[in-house]
């Protein structure tokens, strides 16, 4: 029984049939019934016992503490924490089992249950983890240095995961049940994260958090870790500040938002800026910024409101910049057309693989708006609206990079013309599994260098020799 349901007990409710949905959760009941799956693996005995004494304990604090404060969780002021924590440190001493040197890690495994995020909260507190995935209760796995392994913690059941998604969309004001199975958060930090619960998640409710640094980084940073080299570093800060039209493109999880966020901070601090996302992530340090973030429907499916929406809203608010955290689909159209009409200065995102793929890309995701327009017509506002096409990837070895900077030099009869002006040109693998590889420059100048000059930016000639 989780720690839910025995507050539930303690405030004298009926338990709740395995089938129905308990009002205060709608969505634990659908762990209830869950499709037919392979088993869970066995536990050890060691694993075992360790649940059944951490479980001893929380009924104990459930006697003695008052049952509002254990379940307010997040909305906890310090003190309350810090008497919570107490309890827990009290009823751990009353425990022989529990041998002196393993007090504090149950200490912080049951302080984490309550306050935090369940097991998984040592994973978002470890700063060496960029992402947790919980594919079931026993099984989840962790990104470092850009590579997955699994982790040695697990749920308890379907519910307790349950209760640790509702624990995250609840002050969001989301919702996730039957009617409406997946849904988009954030974390207090700003982490995304995606949920996704029976009956389309067939081995139980499913968490993916991507993570963010809590301290913004830095195009130093990524310089330092190789990403890319000081010369594409002062060419993107270059075309960020002449107001350029940049679109970055990349796979899943290959660094779009966090590149995106950097160059969004050498947007000069007296613009106005409209930022503009699915869920809110984007860490922008400049003062003058609003943040929209869309809503998804209401029960009776009605009230969204899409990107598309928003990005048509925020050309009334008199921006200098708008920003879309990504495009994919109609909102292309509309976002296009503000590149076009004295929005320069853009900057979005989009999933392709190469910058060609990212033209094709624009072009799909315009049709999505249902304008009957000819392809030609399209590759035409795509032509004149980007200026730039900047390629992020992850590698086989973990390591991100940015491989591709284009140029969008305009048309040449039906087709848009690209030119690299900077590229990562891989050679290799070493012993170790790490790519071998290094950047340069194409050797040619873009056509656009006039308009850096015409913003008082001059670039040195030797920054594009090969």
């Amino acid at each position: 029984m989780s720690l839910y349901d025995r507050l539930k007990q303690k405030e004298g409710l009926r338990p709740q049939p395995a089938t129905s949905v308990p009002a205060a959760s709608p969505a634990m009941a659908l762990a209830a019934k869950p499709p037919s799956r392979p088993a869970a693996p066995q536990v050890s005995p060691e694993t075992a016992a360790r649940r059944a004494l951490k479980n001893r304990i929380q009924q104990v604090l459930i006697q003695e503490m008052d049952t509002n404060l254990l379940a307010s969780g997040k909305e906890m002021t310090d003190q309350q924490r810090w008497e919570v924590r107490e309890k827990i440190a009290e009823a751990i001493e009353r425990e022989p089992e529990i041998p002196p040197l393993e007090r504090d890690a149950v200490l912080a495994e049951l302080y984490a249950e309550i306050i935090g995020y369940g097991p998984i909260q040592p994973l978002l507190d470890d700063p060496t983890i960029s992402e947790v995935m919980v594919n079931s209760p026993t099984q989840i796995y962790v990104e470092r240095s850009g590579k997955l392994q699994l982790a040695d913690v697990q749920f308890l059941s379907d519910q307790h995961v349950l209760q640790v998604i509702e624990k995250i969309v609840a002050p969001l004001g989301r919702r996730i049940d039957e009617s409406s199975p997946m849904v988009d958060a954030r974390l207090p930090d700003g982490s995304r994260v995606n949920a996704i619960i029976p009956p389309l998640a067939l081995k139980g409710p499913s968490i993916t958090i991507r993570k963010f640094s809590k301290k913004p980084l830095t195009i130093e940073n990524l310089v330092e870790w190789n990403t890319l080299t000081k010369p594409m570093a002062l060419f993107l800060e270059a075309c960020v500040k002449a107001r350029m039209n940049v679109v970055v493109s990349g796979g899943t999880g290959s660094g779009k938002t966090t590149t995106l966020n950097i160059l969004s901070s050498f947007i000069p601090d007296d613009e106005r800026i409209v930022t503009i996302e699915d869920a809110a992530e984007l860490q922008l340090r400049q003062e003058h910024v609003v943040s929209l973030e869309t809503r998804p429907p209401n029960i009776e499916g009605k009230g969204e409101i899409s990107i598309r929406h928003l990005v048509k809203n925020a050309l009334r608010m008199r921006p200098d910049r708008v920003v879309v955290g990504e495009c994919r689909g109609g909102e292309a159209l509309d976002m296009l057309q503000a590149m076009n009409t004295g929005h320069d200065g853009s900057l979005t995102t989009g999933h392709a693989n190469s910058p060609r793929d990212m033209i094709s890309r624009l072009e799909t995701m315009v049709l999505m708006a249902g304008m009957e327009l000819p392809i030609k017509a399209i590759r035409e506002q795509i032509a004149s609206a980007v200026d730039l096409i900047v390629q992020v990837s992850r590698l086989k070895d973990g390591s991100r990079k940015i491989t591709h900077i284009t140029e969008v030099q305009g048309m040449e009869g039906d087709v848009v013309v690209l030119q690299d002006l900077f590229l990562f040109h891989q050679s290799g693998v070493n012993q170790e599994g790490k790519v071998i590889g290094h950047f340069a420059a194409t050797g040619i100048r873009p056509k656009f260098y006039d308009r850096l000059v015409e913003h008082g930016i001059r670039l040195p000639d030797e920054l594009f020799e090969v």
